[in-house]
């Protein structure tokens, strides 16, 4: 079903108003429409450029606490040892570990969430007493919204809105950070799609329309533009 209607879902985007004003189309993806087009938009160039796109639909979700990363590595995920660090898995999708114990993860950009939805359904709480450390769930797909930046003028583009440098030989693929921007908290990673520069933003999903009003303005001086998921896919293929 193509340019589906938001209102047909039950899951929808913080951004979804602001998204149709855009002239966005969407596709249904995990139980809600996906902004996969901007017409108005020359989105080939944008994402090169600057380019910003919501990806609030798509699966994501947590583990915190003691014994979280065996857990995780024990069901096939490959994690590494060092925290505000994003590490790819052989499907696409990046484990971001936030700290020692914690980890927030985000599903490959087909949004198909095989992975997050086999780890959501293994954990249990376990009947062996005393029990095996292994962490607890903290689902992140209603707590943080999801936007992803692209673009060689991304770094210009965010330095006007947050203190951390984000230069590409600065902030290298995989890196994480915890930080302020536009005087909210918000979670960046660099996770490139392909050649292309990319950061991943994940921010308190109530305050997301405050957070995307701030980073349209930024933009606007970088002639930034608005994307769709299917641009960033084709950067995959």
């Amino acid at each position: 079903m193509e340019n589906s209607t938001p209102g047909q879902f039950l899951r929808r985007s913080p951004l979804q108003r602001r998204l149709e004003k855009a002239g966005a189309e969407f596709r249904p993806i995990n139980g809600g429409a996906a902004s996969v087009r901007f017409p108005q938009s020359n989105e080939r160039e944008a994402i090169k450029k600057l380019g910003l796109a919501d990806l609030s639909v798509l699966p994501r979700t947590g583990f915190k606490g003691k014994g979280t990363v065996e857990w995780l590595e024990s069901h096939g995920l490959k994690i590494g040892a060092d925290s505000n660090r994003a590490y790819l898995q052989a499907g696409g999708e990046w484990a971001l570990r936030l700290a020692p114990t914690e980890v927030l993860l985000t599903d490959a950009l087909s949004g198909k969430g095989k992975l997050i939805e086999k780890l959501n359904g293994a954990w249990t709480w376990g009947d062996k007493s005393p029990r095996t450390p292994q962490g607890y769930p903290t689902p992140r797909q209603d707590s943080h919204c999801w936007l992803a930046i692209t673009g060689d003028r991304a770094p210009e583009m965010f330095a006007k809105i947050c203190g951390v440098d984000l230069r590409a030989e600065k902030f290298a693929v995989g890196s994480i950070a915890q930080t302020s921007m536009a005087k909210m908290s918000a979670i960046v990673a660099r996770c490139d799609l392909g050649r292309v520069l990319a950061f991943h933003v994940l921010a308190d999903i109530a305050s997301a329309e405050y957070l995307f009003a701030c980073i349209e303005d930024a933009m606007a001086e970088f002639g930034g533009e608005l994307v769709g998921l299917e641009i960033l896919q084709a950067q995959l293929s």
